[in-house]
């Protein structure tokens, strides 16, 4: 699988903000830092999250529930699961009205990271 590291997110986080004429910054690294990497957590040698969805899944929730930057935390976590899925070959069919409901389903704690799975799954270009 192909990841995104800490220095990736931070700078698509900026581009983003650019674009959508966001403030950019972090609010707290090692919230950041433990979002990315959650995701790749083993034990015993196993993936707890084996499947490229269950990993983003993980990351975009992560990013989105805890905040760690100052603004665009929905943005930036929907971003980065687009991004991840696009640089694993895994293309989506979605609108943006779909997209955005993600979004804030998780931000509202309304969406866990298997609905997130599910969703990016019911979405898969066949």
């Amino acid at each position: 699988m192909i990841r995104l590291d800490t220095d990736d997110v931070l700078s698509l986080h900026k581009k983003m903000c650019k674009a959508t004429e966001g403030i950019s910054g972090i609010r707290d690294i090692g919230t950041l830092e433990s979002a990315i990497f959650h995701a790749y957590a083993s034990f015993e040698g196993k993936d707890l999250y084996p499947t490229i969805e269950e990993k983003v899944a993980r990351q975009t929730y992560g990013i989105i529930r805890s905040h760690p930057f100052i603004d665009g935390n929905k943005r930036i976590g929907i971003f980065v699961m687009l991004v991840l899925l696009e640089l694993n070959n895994i293309k989506l069919k979605f609108t943006q009205s779909e997209l955005v409901k993600l979004g804030i389903s998780v931000a509202e704690g309304n969406a866990k990271p298997h609905y997130i799975e599910k969703w990016i799954i019911r979405h898969k270009e066949k």
